[in-house]
């Protein structure tokens, strides 16, 4: 069983930086893709940034491009998100989930393990 969970959300004022860590349990972290996913009051789950199992390739969504950056540490088998210049509209419940695959996706569909989830508040 895979167990993923979050830290480092919190309040901070627009235009400031936060970095959120996913610790994950298991054997199988290096094996597998992970990815960064965000859910707003009365919005669906979006996704925000991915990376490949070896960390070689990543992905954003356009919202956050040349914002945020996703990294992972395979040997303390944790993923990061580092989130700069943030806005108003970053504030929500960010989540990290294990891909079923070695490969970059965006689809929530295609993630099997997810964590608890950290808020992110964002003040203008």
């Amino acid at each position: 069983q895979v167990q993923l969970v979050e830290s480092g959300g919190g309040l901070v004022q627009a235009g400031g930086s936060l970095r959120l860590s996913c610790a994950a349990s298991g054997r199988t972290f290096s094996t597998y893709a992970m990815g960064w996913f965000r859910q707003a009051p009365g919005k669906e789950r979006e996704f925000v940034a991915a990376i490949s199992w070896s960390g070689s390739n990543t992905y954003y969504a356009d919202s956050v491009k040349g914002r945020f950056t996703i990294s992972r540490d395979n040997a303390k088998n944790t993923v990061y998100l580092q989130m700069n210049s943030l806005k108003p509209e970053d504030t929500a419940v960010y989540y990290c989930a294990r891909s079923q695959t070695r490969l970059v996706v965006t689809v929530v569909s295609r993630y099997d393990y997810w964590g608890q989830g950290t808020q992110v508040t964002v003040s203008s």
